[in-house]
Parts: C-alpha cells; sequence; structure tokens
C-alpha cells in the first residue's frame, strides 16, 4: 500500500472538540501542570427515563497534590442544558440511578464511616445514607426492579460468615511479629502486598424507604476476586434481568492463578445459593455480561486462547433458557470491549479500537452487521438511553468532552459540556497527523506526527520519539494523562509515534505478530516508521531526537541502546525490562510474560535470551534517563537499578530518576510535573542547540 498522510480533520477533531475559536490572542505552549490540573469527566449515566445524564468531574488541588470528584448533572430536555453541580457529593463517585429515575446512589465516606452507599434525590431534599457495613465497599450496581444492591468489599475468603469477618476486624491486634508466611504466588500485584483478603460480593436489600433492610453474603469461601484486581470495576458482575440472581466473572484462584487467564462467568441467586459455572467449557477469559431488556439473551465477551491477556474480544449471545451459544459478529477483526443492549433489543454497542481511533460500534443483534457511530477520537466511556447515546470523547488535541447523539442513523451529536474551557482557551496546540508507511512484511503500520507549539514551517525542531507500552497498546488519537504528545509539543518538540506490529485496533493478527518477536518485528517498524517520518516531514532535525519509552517501551529503549544507538541524542527508560530472563521470574503475572516468550524461562526454545536488553550492554553508548517507582511489581524495581548499574559501570552518561511510592505510572500531581521537568531537561541537554 503507498504511504499516505492523513489530516484529522472532521467533526470530532475540530468543530466539536476544539476550543480553537476561544483562544486568546497570545496563545501558549501546552505544560506538563496544565495537564495534571485539568478537570476530568468521567463515568456518565443517563437515567432511566432518558431525562437526565449524571457523570462524575475529577479535580486538582495541585498545592495539596489531591484529587477529589463531585457529581455533575445536566438535563437533557431542559431548554438550557448547562451542568450543575449535585450539592453535598463532594468526594462521590460511581453514581449510579434508582430505576424511577427519581434519585442517585453513589459511593462516598462520611465522617467515621468508610465507603458507604448513599442516596440523593433529583428534585433535592439532602442525601441519605443507604448502607450501613463495618467495611469498606469498593463498588455496586443497582438491581433492574430496584430492590436490591449487588456490592463488593474486600473480605477474608477464610470467613464463612460477614459476623466472622467483622469480629476479627474488631478484634485486638496483640501480636508484634511481622513476618509473613505464603504457600503460594501473587504474594504481591501490581502495588500491593497480598492481605489474605479477597474482592467478595454481597447482596444488600432495600426497604420501603430505600435503606438496608438486609445483607448477604454471596461468595463466602470463594477462592477468587470479584471483581479481579487490580483494576476490575462493577462491569464485572451484575443482576439478572429479573433481578432473581447475580451473574459475575470470576477466576478460581489455586495455585495456578499468576500463569492463568481462565475467567469463567458465575450465576448465584441473592440468598447465595446455587452458585453455577455458565462458561466452564471455556479455559481462556470470559467477561462482561449483560442481559437483553426481555432477559432471554446474555451478552458478553469471550477470548479463545488461555493464557494470552491480548487476544481477541469476541462477542456471544447465550439463551437464557437453553444454554445455546452463538457468535455475533464472528468476522469483525476489532476486540469489542464494554457492551451494552439498545432498548429494543435488536442493537448491542461496544467499544473498539479501531485504526488508533476508539469508536463506539453498534452490531445488528440478528444480522451482525457492524457500523460505526462515532468517528475520530476516543470513546472513553458512554451510556444508552432511550432516546440516544452519551458518551465521552477526547483526541490528541482535546481533553474529554461529554456529547448525546440520538438514535437516528443521521442523528448529529452535540457537545453537552465544555470542561476546562477556561483553562485551555490560549493553549497552542501542536497540529496533529496520521500516516502510514510499509513496516514489517511489507504490512501497513500507522503513525502520528505532532507539531511543536507556535509552528514554523520554515524552522526545524528536535523530535521525541514516544514509544508506546503493552506491548499490546496503542499511542493513538487520544488526550493520555501519562504519555501526552502535546506536553513535548509544548516543550517546542515535534513528536513521532509509531503503532508498531503488536499494537491494538488493527485487527488480531497484527497485535499477534509481537509475541515470540518483542526485538526484530517492533523494531523494524519503529525504524522505517523513522525513516518515513524524516522523509515525509522536513521539519523534523534528524541529529536532534531522543526515543522515549515506558513498560514495554522501556523494555525497546533499552534495546534500541544495544541495537540501533545511532539516530538518538538520549534516551528514556521508565519502568522498562532490562532482563528478560530475571523479568520472567520476578514479574507477578507470570501468563504475559511467559505467553511473549513462549514459556517459562527454564524451558527450551523460548525467547527470554533472545531479546534480552541485558545480552548488548557491551554497545550501549547513548545516554538514558532511567526512572523507576518503588511500587512497581510488574516490572520491579530492580529492572530500573540494573539498569542505571549498567551504564554508570559502562560509564555511559545516565541519571536514576526514583519514585518510592509510585508504582508502574506516576500518578500523583506534582510527581507528573517533576517526571516532565527532569525528562525534558534531559532532553533539552541532548538536543537544543
Amino acid at each position: 500500500m503507498k504511504s499516505a498522510v492523513r489530516l484529522l480533520a472532521g467533526v470530532a477533531a475540530v468543530a466539536v472538540l476544539s476550543f480553537s475559536a476561544m483562544r486568546a490572542a497570545e496563545a501558549r505552549p501546552f505544560t506538563a501542570k496544565d495537564m495534571v490540573t485539568l478537570d476530568r469527566i468521567g463515568d456518565p449515566r443517563v437515567s432511566p427515563d432518558g431525562r437526565y445524564v449524571v457523570y462524575s468531574l475529577r479535580t486538582m488541588d495541585y498545592e495539596a497534590n489531591k484529587a477529589s470528584t463531585s457529581l455533575w448533572l445536566v438535563d437533557l430536555k431542559a431548554k438550557d442544558q448547562s451542568p450543575r453541580a449535585l450539592a453535598d457529593t463532594a468526594g462521590a463517585n460511581s453514581a449510579r440511578w434508582a430505576p424511577d429515575s427519581q434519585s442517585i446512589y453513589f459511593l462516598a465516606s462520611r465522617g467515621d464511616a468508610g465507603s458507604e452507599v448513599y442516596s440523593l434525590a433529583v428534585a433535592g431534599g439532602g442525601v441519605r445514607q443507604v448502607t450501613d457495613l463495618p467495611f469498606d465497599i469498593d463498588s455496586f450496581v443497582v438491581a433492574p426492579n430496584g430492590k436490591t444492591l449487588a456490592l463488593s468489599a474486600s473480605l477474608d475468603p477464610t470467613c464463612p460468615t460477614l459476623k466472622c469477618n467483622t469480629d476479627r476486624m474488631d478484634a485486638p491486634k496483640t501480636d508484634k511479629r511481622t513476618g509473613q508466611v505464603f504457600d503460594r504466588l501473587f504474594i504481591r500485584h501490581w502495588d500491593q502486598w497480598a492481605d489474605g483478603k479477597r474482592n467478595h460480593l454481597l447482596a444488600v436489600t432495600l426497604d420501603d424507604k430505600g435503606a438496608q433492610a438486609g445483607v448477604t453474603y454471596l461468595t463466602p469461601g470463594l477462592d477468587a476476586d470479584v471483581p479481579s484486581k487490580p483494576f476490575g470495576d462493577d462491569s464485572e458482575y451484575g443482576f439478572t434481568a429479573d433481578s432473581s440472581a447475580v451473574v459475575f466473572s470470576a477466576r478460581i484462584a489455586g495455585k495456578t492463578e499468576p500463569w492463568s487467564t481462565n475467567f469463567d462467568l458465575f450465576r448465584v441467586g441473592l440468598d447465595g445459593q446455587g452458585l453455577t459455572n455458565l462458561t466452564e467449557a471455556n479455559k481462556a477469559w470470559d467477561t462482561g455480561a449483560v442481559f437483553s431488556p426481555d432477559g432471554k439473551t446474555m451478552a458478553y465477551r469471550a477470548m479463545k486462547r488461555p493464557g494470552f491477556e491480548a487476544d481477541r474480544w469476541q462477542i456471544k449471545l447465550r439463551d437464557v433458557a437453553t444454554g445455546q451459544t452463538r457468535d455475533l459478529a464472528a468476522d469483525w477483526d476489532r476486540s469489542a470491549d464494554s457492551l451494552a443492549w439498545s432498548p429494543d433489543g435488536k442493537t448491542l454497542y461496544a467499544s473498539a479500537q479501531d485504526l488508533g481511533q476508539v469508536k463506539l460500534f453498534a452490531i445488528d443483534v440478528k444480522s451482525g452487521k457492524v457500523s460505526a457511530v462515532t468517528g475520530e477520537g476516543h470513546v472513553g466511556a458512554y451510556s444508552l438511553g432511550p432516546e440516544g447515546i452519551v458518551y465521552s470523547q477526547d483526541n490528541l488535541t482535546a481533553p474529554a468532552q461529554l456529547f448525546f447523539k440520538g438514535w437516528k442513523a443521521k442523528s448529529t451529536a452535540r457537545r453537552l459540556t465544555s470542561v476546562n474551557a477556561d483553562k485551555v482557551a490560549d493553549i497552542d496546540w501542536g497540529a496533529t497527523e496520521q500516516f502510514t508507511f510499509a513496516g514489517w512484511n511489507g504490512e501497513t503500520v500507522h503513525g502520528y506526527l505532532v507539531k511543536p507549539a507556535n509552528f514554523d514551517p520554515s524552522k526545524t525542531y528536535p523530535v521525541a520519539f514516544l514509544i508506546h507500552g503493552g506491548p499490546q497498546g496503542s499511542f493513538g488519537n487520544l488526550f493520555h494523562y501519562r504519555w501526552n504528545a502535546q506536553t513535548y509539543a509544548g516543550a517546542g518538540y515535534a513528536v513521532v509515534m509509531i503503532d508498531f506490529h503488536g499494537s491494538t485496533g488493527y485487527g488480531q493478527a497484527f497485535t499477534d505478530a509481537i509475541s515470540g518477536h518483542w526485538g526484530d518485528r517492533p523494531l523494524e517498524d519503529l525504524q522505517k516508521g523513522w525513516a518515513y517520518a524524516l522523509k515525509t516531514y522536513s521539519f523534523l532535525d534528524g541529529d536532534r531526537a531522543c526515543a522515549l519509552g515506558g513498560s514495554y517501551g522501556g523494555f525497546m529503549i533499552n534495546w534500541i541502546a544495544g541495537n540501533w544507538g545511532e539516530p538518538w541524542k538520549c534516551l528514556v527508560n521508565h519502568d522498562g525490562i532490562f532482563d528478560s530472563r530475571f523479568m520472567g521470574y520476578s514479574t507477578e503475572e507470570l501468563w504475559f510474560s511467559e505467553w511473549e516468550n513462549g514459556g517459562t524461562p527454564w524451558e527450551p526454545n523460548t525467547t527470554y535470551e533472545k531479546f534480552n536488553p541485558a545480552n548488548y550492554v557491551q554497545n550501549w553508548k547513548t545516554p538514558i534517563l532511567v526512572i523507576h517507582g518503588g511500587r512497581d511489581y510488574r516490572v520491579p524495581l530492580e529492572e530500573g537499578i540494573a539498569t542505571f548499574t549498567a551504564l554508570q559501570r559502562r560509564g555511559v552518561e545516565s541519571k536514576f530518576l526514583y519514585y518510592p511510592e509510585e508504582n508502574h505510572w506516576v500518578l500523583k500531581a506534582q510527581n507528573s510535573v517533576q517526571w516532565h521537568d527532569e525528562v525534558l531537561g534531559w532532553l533539552d541537554a541532548h538536543t537544543k542547540k
């Protein structure tokens, strides 16, 4: 295919998402502090009657280095649809509608109470506490009939009753010994050490006034987390259409948990009885069950290959009465996420990555025909109502806003919010372009270019070459809050990003191509993409360029240092792998390392040593800034220390930036600004004339 350049135009990128019309006369570049202090929209929920949408708004107190959330409401049928803050919802999150659309449930911590469910009438009347439990509630869902809440909490799975859990929490701590004994893995996960507790489900029945009337333990003794750790949420469990039972996704742990992706869908009655595995035949991942409005069909997502976390999510339809299951849109080569039924039950909606975008798609349940609902940009969350869809969307030049689109095919999306309008009104965003080129095996590879702020076509600019992690991920058309291209553009850099083989959103074969090939196929794509960018964009100064990456991108930085160091004046490695073999013994989610390398580290014919950056340290010459979090258990801290040790021992110019309290990501606002100051300072020192 001929190389092509495609401007990011269209309604989503220009007319709808851009604030350019509000820019001040003197535009300024975007900074890291701008990024971390932006308000963030999340979790939109349309009321059952379609009149309202409630959403959360995250705001940052930069001086306190702390974020808080509140709830906001838009009346979709009012003449004035300006969003309004809901009173007394400071610190609230996870807003969910009561079936009558008259009140909202949400989570919050008030006074001496931990995280509990509260309710608020839309018409006013104040906030009321709904639940009263001795432990924090982490998430919840509301039954279709409004009579029950299903909720999750961290409990001791060896306790058969809630009273046992309460008694153990209340027991005085007299033992001064601190040693912990483990007899199986997952001794630590993501950024937490195992404490013996599991995420488990409860059912809370509500009285006529909407207050807690009774509590039932739904998953006593279950050796599994519901929802899953560390990022599972209420999308992993929910009620059947008739409100008689809960269906949830879980992986039975045992000793195989760290190398298994065998999540199944289970059904349990509201009395905690009749636990049934609905998808036992599939040894790969099953999750995200949602029921059709008539209750006759359960839709869910499933993978085929056990042990592979980046397998394609196939949509499944299960007849509730017979248990018969069929694939929906089996030939659609995209990985479906977050399913939802249309009100009439004729269409399923799903978000999915697609050629550098994340779009919302409609899938006809009868024919399997797939149609894109949204265009260019990144759909982060959505909610369906009787008259249309509310969704959040962002792109490379604009943080997320909420939009409403009616059910008619030709309906035009209208923007509901203008969050951050005042904060970005004077920003000069770096213009963006998507391009394609022939990569590994002659196959089409996509990339993005972001021009520097205040771009002057007569000048040349230093380049930040960003390499995404995953590796099954994408640096696509989205407003990222950790690797945001505009922070580099604002600092005077052109940005080049390549979605190399292994990236998601380009078909499953493209994603599969990186497994067992971490160091060759993606490197070839990066090399060819860099060559294409230099040839196509004359303002890129190839003699003033640095490459940066995190996680797999950090692995690639170390790999580049030993195998392709020539083009780069400097490198930045955030939480990257130094020794692939040791990574296979020290990371927590073993299924990932074992799938990607073709087996365990002690087995023959694997790729741990074939693509091991540690084996090429003798070639390292390029200056490297190494960054690592002390609570990163995915790529343990020792990988960063080893990288820095090798650089210092080799006499290569290097620095080590260490965050004791951060995990695989840098999440605290002031740490993020420091991160950018150090990274941009490193780039400036090696590229600025």
